[in-house]
């Protein structure tokens, strides 16, 4: 735990090289586009205007826990918005520390700060995307209530799942190169097993006790319920459950923290 707060201490020291390097990154991003930053709201806009098309027109899905069919492109957008951060950072974070072995191979450059990079970059476009979904939840009928303050404390302990994911897949890649491909399903399996097209409290879930169970094991169900919670429904958090996976985040944060600062010295010959 020393180990941890003293490495801790030192990217803290490092935070203006984080800022410059996110600042690199969404440059990058947008180079050469006529729009530039303005893709940042655009997307999700355009997603949201698909998934009003999609499920308020042309389908017909029936959750009883969710409502109508508007309500239903409104639910979908407040879990994939969060999801895309998460997803999109994952991803990323597999090939991060390869893609930058330039940089890995200077003595004094910090390898920690690229998966800090990628998964603050990846939250910014979800915060360009956020004043998105905002607007919608009036115009889909719903209404803002006290609890979307608690918004932050939901993105808090999403950043710091996302970032002990990040820091423990892209040291293990190094060496596993196998996990960046394994990771592509692993997440599409992991989409499809956290509510974002569908909710805990259908029915047809509550006929299956064990479905349940394995949902409710998952960290991101209950931070993208959170997200549910303070958007959508307008209701207060579930304190234990989020408190819950705020430790289970805490623990993967130090988990691949720790078996980053151990493999950090094989870094510059295996990229």
């Amino acid at each position: 735990m020393k180990r941890l707060a003293s490495n801790l201490r030192e990217l803290l020291k490092h935070r203006l090289l984080v800022r410059t390097l996110v600042g690199r990154e969404l440059k990058a991003r947008y180079r050469g586009s006529v729009l530039g930053f303005f893709w940042s709201f655009l997307n999700p806009l355009l997603l949201m205007i698909v998934y009003t098309v999609a499920f308020g027109l042309i389908l017909n899905p029936r959750d009883e826990a969710i409502g109508g069919t508007w309500f239903y492109a409104l639910y979908m957008f407040c879990g994939v918005l969060p999801w895309i951060w998460f997803s999109s950072s994952a991803l990323e974070s597999a090939n991060v520390l390869m893609i930058n072995g330039n940089l890995i191979k200077k003595i004094l450059f910090p390898a920690e700060v690229l998966p800090v990079v990628t998964v603050t970059s990846n939250l910014l476009n979800f915060l360009f995307g956020l004043p998105i979904l905002l607007a919608f939840i009036p115009v889909m009928g719903k209404r803002f209530t006290l609890y979307v303050l608690l918004l932050p404390l939901v993105i808090a302990v999403q950043y710091v799942f996302t970032l002990g994911f990040s820091l423990l897949i892209s040291a293990l890649t190094v060496h596993f190169r196998d996990i960046k491909d394994v990771l592509a399903n692993v997440v599409t399996f992991w989409f499809f097993s956290t509510p974002i097209i569908y909710s805990l409290d259908m029915k047809a879930l509550g006929r299956v006790p064990a479905v349940k169970t394995f949902l409710n094991l998952n960290p991101m169900t209950h931070i993208v319920e959170g997200y549910h919670s303070c958007l959508f429904y307008g209701e207060l958090l579930h304190w234990k459950k989020l408190g819950v996976t705020l430790l289970v985040s805490l623990l993967l944060f130090w988990a691949g923290y720790s078996i980053f600062d151990r493999l950090r010295d094989s870094f510059p010959e295996e990229v």
